[in-house]
């Protein structure tokens, strides 16, 4: 624990005081500032995604759609906000004849009720979807597959025009966020340090949920689950609050990310973006909230890398990752650290 607490100092030092202090002396510039900001919101989802499958056992693929109602519930407050003067109507809606604002859009006007609702939204849609799921019993390939046909479903709705939602171009064009202008280099550090900031809390979060009661049963329902309800477990709520909770944390990540990247489009609730999301705790280690983090921001990171030097090869790159996991690195890289330590550093009997 003394040592996990001195590489959770390190890590913070690192991305809240040295980073942003080579930002200001000039080491390195704005962009690199604003893209590990989108790693973090990443990780945040990625402690999500950690919670329901890592821990739980349940392979959801519709963590990305949650991200994604994160950050619509933020974009259509920020396209509201930035309205030029004298318009009442995105651009989007006006080029389909609606004169007036449709009724789901009036509440995002308000900055608290969009956050409210931002959260609210991917919750209740949790909490109903996976009521009937769960209830059900649906559980293994057959869960992963209805939360994939879902995600295409909300993927399709969402693209449509109809939907008043921007369609396939999705939401963009945002120029200030409560006043601070979004292009500002002294408001992109904010964000990142914002993001920063909202990962460490829900690390934080995280870690105490899996070392309570609850978290414990979580632990117990994925090892067995006929066990826990032979002892009057009633194992139907605890699968559908940890849903809910993964997909508050996954829309967190959503709001963070999308003033950060200026643009959400449908496009980012697909269901590669959800196996993506897998891949990341799979890789840094199913089961660990740590492991969940050094995930997203080491295969993001290997993201941004690839697609500058070679933009064709990283769907090949990924793929290879997630072989390599399975085959090789079953408790990902923080098991495959913990056996090195094991190895090298065996821990030394009293007796």
């Amino acid at each position: 624990m003394i040592k996990d607490n001195k590489y959770y100092i390190l890590f913070f030092v690192v991305f809240m005081i040295l980073l942003p202090l080579a930002y200001v002396v000039g080491l390195v510039d704005i962009n690199t500032i604003t893209l590990w900001g989108r790693y973090f919101c990443f990780a945040i989802a990625a402690i999500g995604v950690d919670l329901i499958w890592g821990y739980t056992g349940i392979l959801s693929m519709t963590q990305a759609l949650f991200f994604c109602f994160g950050a619509y519930g933020m974009g259509m407050y920020l396209t509201l906000s930035n309205l030029p003067a004298g318009t009442t109507l995105p651009a989007f809606m006006t080029w389909n004849q609606v004169s007036e604002l449709p009724l789901f859009w009036q509440p995002f006007e308000s900055f608290p009720a969009a956050m409210a609702l931002a959260l609210f939204v991917p919750a209740a849609f949790a909490a109903v979807f996976g009521f009937f799921v769960f209830r059900s019993r649906i559980k293994g390939v057959y869960f992963a597959i209805i939360t994939q046909a879902l995600a295409l479903a909300m993927f399709l709705v969402f693209s449509r025009n109809e939907t008043m939602l921007g369609g396939t171009n999705g939401l963009t064009d945002f120029k200030t966020i409560l006043g601070f202008d979004l292009r500002s280099s002294n408001t992109k550090l904010a964000l990142y340090i914002i993001s920063f900031s909202v990962l460490c809390l829900v690390f934080v979060y995280a870690k105490n949920l899996v070392k309570s009661k609850f978290g414990k049963s979580l632990v117990a329902i994925r090892d067995s689950e006929s066990r826990m309800r032979f002892t009057a477990y009633k194992v139907t709520n605890y699968n559908i609050v940890i849903f809910v909770i993964a997909a508050v944390i996954a829309a967190i990540g959503g709001i963070l990310y999308l003033p950060q990247t200026g643009i959400i489009t449908p496009g980012r609730m697909s269901v590669q973006a959800s196996i993506e999301m897998v891949v990341w705790v799979a890789l840094g280690g199913r089961g660990s909230v740590k492991g969940a983090v050094i995930g997203a921001l080491l295969v993001n990171l290997m993201y941004s890398i690839f697609t500058s030097l070679m933009p064709g090869a990283w769907l090949y790159v990924l793929g290879g990752l997630f072989i390599v996991t399975v085959l090789y690195l079953d408790k990902g890289i923080v098991g495959l650290f913990d056996q090195l330590k094991q190895k090298f550093y065996p821990v030394k009997s009293n007796s």
